[in-house]
């Protein structure tokens, strides 16, 4: 018996019915004459909590991190225990295993990680089902693999979970009961990913905060050629007077006294530089799930989790290929579905979708077909399935539109124009201009509503024609005076954008250049959801009207909290390219994480050496470092520090608050004096020894304190003989 497993229902529905034979449905299976499916609901399986590994790990305590599992354990999900028996039945009763997972590195792990549990020596193969429509199917059960060949993929998906976990669990304990000890009452969740993407929003907002506008001047001119006029912009020389840091010209009595020289000059203008060279820009590629997001976000402010959400309807329902797709290709082979996709397109409904897919060129085939840039997936395209537009809502209308719009791109010509640049000396000052004249609009026919284009587009079709050495009569220059301006914050799809191109946010400016092929933190299904996590915890708020994430208070404490390591995303980055390393086979999982564990160690380390900002009404007089919370005892209420055991100070209530020590230490100003028993008898020492070694005689109950501040408190023979025991 052939068995497939997929990874969810949906999914398994669609495959039993590309199958031969009877279809017959049954509790958590399908029958069919090709074989038997079954599926999961996603992760049949989850990670063990620590306190699954030992019961003592239930109770945060800082003397037990780090936690570092010597064997992993999984364990069945509860709510799919059902599930999980029938899976290992038909397991126990198959011949052969079709391993039916999405087609990327989650995907992977889903079935193998069961697989792997139920110890399965039965001989294993893997379909990739990039579409759920009947054509792509039957094309994907023709082209059964061998499961082996994606041991390297589930390899990362491994070192990817476990990594996380130990982050996640350890730097989340440690931080958190650093902060709870200087009295901030919350929970700090840490993640290798989500914690340098919190800390890009705050690190943002501090820069807007801080921002101080400067003024600037843009000096323009205007000459008269033979053939017409134009505008050119002045150019600053390397000894330049006037520029600030980023060499903009900001002294306007500079500016002033330029214009003054420009009008001045006598001899007319000259043509220094003339060149015109032919260009062409390739078709923009199908969308990959960031694209995607990222293009939604801008045109239809959709946030990233919403759009992931209805990419997968539109797979389910067949009208699209696989969502979760960091990939901007497709492969050679699917170009002969071109014709009836265009061809359904024109027929689709959508006035916009049937013109454009009726002037495309089905036997044009652009840079996106390349086998070589394919991996387990490929680019968000339509599937040779009709779409009735009419049956979507529309934001599905919205986001199949978008899916449609890029693949019909593909059969259109590349956009070619011809540039033109020019240099205009002036006065001894040196003037650019630039034309641009577009020869095919081609593909960009699909976009000229795009803003982005426009700007491209708007660099100037008005040069007149003209050659080096021309003159040119000087008409007039102006000063335009211009304030620099703060970034702008954060939304969910330029957040999501951000995470893609992290090699712009790294600290390390080596690290920028060597990470700029990097692709990004996160993977493509899980950003949305990262991002929409640290909104729905309160780690971020979300502005109603352009929706802008702006970080809430208990951001900037976690970001300040932690070490540039976990803040900036450096490390993040290159642990994501160590991951699509291994996926390649060019990494070791044991020592990727014997690295991570090492990493973990050292952080937990540095959380018991930090010194917090107190939060509370009531800092520890005793240490300094805590804050005094009322609790109760056997022998009724009273105040503690935060940081017991390591400081036992406790003070009596009294209406409320803490009673103040009836002997505060004079030395320290932060201990109270206890009366204790010496080797030669009773004396009166700082509740702070040894960080404070204060002692004094005992004279009828209380300490026998100096007349004077400047005494020594006791001699140092008192001092060695009265010391605790």
């Amino acid at each position: 018996m052939r068995l497939y497993i997929a990874e969810k229902p949906s999914m398994g529905l669609e495959l039993a019915k590309c199958l031969p034979g009877p279809l017959q449905r049954r509790d958590g299976y399908i029958t069919t004459g090709g074989g038997v499916v079954t599926w999961g609901f996603g992760h049949v399986l989850r990670q063990a909590e620590p306190g699954e590994y030992d019961a003592k790990y239930e109770k945060w305590r800082r003397e037990d991190l780090p936690i570092i599992p010597e064997d992993w354990k999984l364990l069945v999900v509860e709510s799919s225990a059902k599930q999980f028996g029938v899976m290992c039945r038909l397991i126990g009763e198959a011949t052969e295993i079709v391993h039916a997972g999405d087609p990327d590195r989650e995907g992977q792990l889903l079935i193998d990680e069961v697989l792997d549990y139920v110890k399965n020596q039965k001989p294993v193969r893997r379909i990739l089902l990039n579409a759920l429509d009947e054509t792509s199917i039957r094309k994907a059960i023709a082209d059964l693999r061998d499961n082996q060949n994606f041991f390297h993929l589930k390899q990362s998906a491994l070192a990817r979970a476990r990594a996380d976990w130990l982050i996640g669990m350890n730097l989340s304990r440690a931080y958190t009961l650093a902060a709870q000890q200087a009295g901030h009452r919350t929970t700090l969740p840490i993640g290798r990913v989500k914690t340098p993407t919190l800390a890009l929003t705050v690190r943002r907002e501090r820069e807007i905060v801080n921002f101080k506008p400067a003024d600037y001047f843009t000096i323009k001119a205007d000459f008269l050629h033979k053939n017409g006029p134009f505008t050119a912009y002045w150019q600053a020389g390397e000894d330049q007077p006037g520029l600030d840091s980023e060499g903009r010209l900001a002294d306007q009595a500079v500016a002033d006294k330029l214009l003054a020289d420009l009008a001045a000059a006598s001899n007319p203008a000259k043509v220094t530089v003339c060149e015109t060279s032919q260009k062409k820009d390739p078709q923009r590629l199908p969308v990959s799930l960031s694209v995607l997001q990222v293009m939604a976000g801008r045109r239809f402010g959709c946030d990233p989790q919403t759009v992931l959400d209805i990419a997968q309807k539109l797979y389910e329902r067949k009208l699209t290929t696989y969502p979760r797709s960091d990939c901007e290709f497709l492969p050679e082979t699917q170009h002969g579905d071109a014709a009836a996709i265009l061809g359904n397109l024109i027929t689709s409904g959508h006035s916009e979708l049937a013109a454009w897919a009726a002037a495309a060129d089905s036997k044009i085939k652009s840079r996106a077909w390349n086998d070589k840039k394919i991996t387990a997936h490929h680019a968000i395209i339509p599937t040779t399935v009709k779409c009735n537009l009419a049956s979507l809502n529309e934001m599905e209308r919205n986001i199949y539109c978008l899916i449609a719009q890029a693949y019909i791109a593909q059969f259109y010509p590349v956009h070619a124009y011809k540039q033109t640049k020019v240099e205009v000396v002036h006065g001894d000052e040196l003037f650019t201009a630039s034309g641009r004249i577009i020869t095919d609009m081609g593909w960009k026919a699909l976009y000229t509503s795009d803003s982005q284009d426009k700007e491209e587009d708007a660099a100037g079709s008005s040069l007149p024609a003209m050659k080096k050495g021309d003159a040119a009569d000087f008409v007039q220059a102006a000063a335009e005076k211009k304030a620099t301006k703060p970034p702008v914050r954060f939304t969910a799809a330029t957040l999501l954008a951000a995470m893609k191109e992290i090699h712009k946010y790294v600290k390390n400016p080596e690290m920028k250049k060597q990470l700029k092929d990097v692709a990004g933190i996160g993977t493509e299904a899980t950003r949305a959801t990262i991002i929409k996590e640290l909104v729905d915890r309160g780690f971020l708020t979300e502005e109603k009207k352009k929706k802008y994430l702006m970080p809430a208070d208990a951001a900037y404490l976690l970001v300040d909290l932690l070490p540039d390591e976990m803040t900036y995303p450096d490390s993040t980055a290159v642990w994501e390219d160590i991951l699509h390393r291994m996926a390649a086979g060019e990494e070791d999982l044991a020592e990727f994480l014997r690295q991570q564990a090492d990493f973990t160690a050292r952080l937990c380390a540095k959380a018991v050496e930090l010194v917090i900002p107190l939060n509370g009404e009531h800092p520890c007089p005793q240490c300094g470092r805590g804050i005094l919370n009322l609790k109760n005892g056997k022998n009724g209420r009273f105040w503690g520090c935060s940081r017991y055991p390591e400081c036992k100070a406790s003070y009596d209530d009294q209406d409320g608050r803490p009673r103040p020590p009836d002997h505060p230490c004079p030395r320290c100003r932060q201990g109270a004096l206890k009366l204790r028993e010496g080797r030669n008898g009773k004396f009166w020492g700082c509740s702070r020894y040894p960080a404070c070694k204060a002692a004094y005689n005992d004279q009828q109950g209380k300490p026998a304190l100096p007349a004077q501040p400047a005494q020594k408190a006791a001699t140092a023979s008192d001092r060695a003989i009265n010391q605790p025991e």
